[in-house]
């Protein structure tokens, strides 16, 4: 997506204020007004990076990049968000009392060795809300079965489909019946699933070398937390764009091969919006509920308040 000038000036000029903005929280000035500015600006540098998933899968499958300075723009803002999120937690915390490190409240600096707690399982609520939301999958996941089987779909063929599968390894494994946009959605539900479950923080039998090991705990968050901005703007906007676009408020999108009719590109975006939007919320709330059982808490909190669960 390319800016207008006037809003690359306006991006730039904000990224300036926040930078100036992080400087200050090593300082006592503005407080909560500062945190509140600073949180404010997280939702536009996230904005930016919404398109990262896209670039990622294309990355993968060898089929070039679109855009040099657009991939650098959504990675720039990507680090921001990362960045200016860690800067207003810790913000956050020193201004209740608490450790910029660990959240708790405990003497000392804080700069003392953290202990781990046990590794555990999601509850029960997480797990439903997050196989639910994975169900949003279904719809896509079912066009592009009939399509590798051989069959017609939303006006598409399974001929159009292998020989719109792009270039490089795209191309190679469209021919053969799979689609690269699959095995990242596997490669996602995989992170889900390690997200939820014990084996996502302790390395598992099945893993040679690094098996009973503690899995470095930004490992699946990192990755978690960037996929899940990304895909659930993205998501959302396609639920949002599909049916206005069905209902004559937008211009019907420009049929352009695989697909013969509007129609059929239509309910592909709203099948790509279930799809999206329902794994980067689950990534969402599955990273959630993985930060909150994963977090370490600093050696002088654990001589307080006894040993960790």
């Amino acid at each position: 997506m390319s800016y207008p000038p006037a809003v690359q000036l306006l991006l730039a000029a904000l990224a300036v204020l926040v930078a100036l903005g992080c400087l200050a929280t090593t300082r006592e000035l503005g407080r909560r007004v500062l945190l509140v500015s600073l949180g404010a600006a997280i939702p536009v540098f996230a904005a930016g990076m919404a398109s990262l998933p896209a670039h990622v899968v294309t990355l993968a499958s060898f089929a070039g990049v679109e855009s040099a300075t657009g991939l650098a723009q959504v990675l720039m803002s990507t680090v921001s968000t990362v960045l200016l999120v860690l800067v207003v937690i810790s913000y956050r915390r020193r201004l209740r009392g608490r450790c910029p490190r660990c959240g708790h409240t405990h003497p000392g600096t804080g700069d003392g060795p953290l202990a781990h707690p046990r590794a555990g399982i999601a509850s029960k609520r997480t797990r439903l809300a997050v196989y639910v939301l994975m169900c949003g999958l279904l719809p896509w996941a079912g066009v592009k079965t009939i399509w590798t089987l051989g069959g017609d779909a939303l006006g598409v063929s399974a001929q159009g489909w292998r020989e719109a599968g792009g270039s490089g390894a795209g191309e190679v494994l469209a021919a053969v019946g799979i689609d690269v946009t699959v095995l990242a959605a596997m490669a996602g539900v995989f992170l889900l699933l390690g997200l939820m479950y014990p084996w996502g923080q302790v390395f598992p039998r099945w893993t040679p070398i690094l098996a009973g090991r503690r899995v470095p705990r930004l490992l699946p968050l990192l990755p978690a937390w960037l996929a899940a901005v990304g895909l659930s703007v993205y998501g959302v906007f396609l639920l949002i764009y599909a049916p206005l676009t069905a209902a004559g408020v937008l211009p019907s999108p420009v049929i352009t091969p695989p697909f013969t009719t509007s129609a059929g590109i239509i309910w592909m975006i709203a099948f790509g919006g279930l799809a999206f939007g329902g794994l980067g919320l689950g990534l969402v709330a599955a990273a959630k509920s993985y930060a909150k059982r994963t977090r370490p808490v600093c050696a002088a909190y654990l001589s307080e308040h006894g040993a960790a669960e």
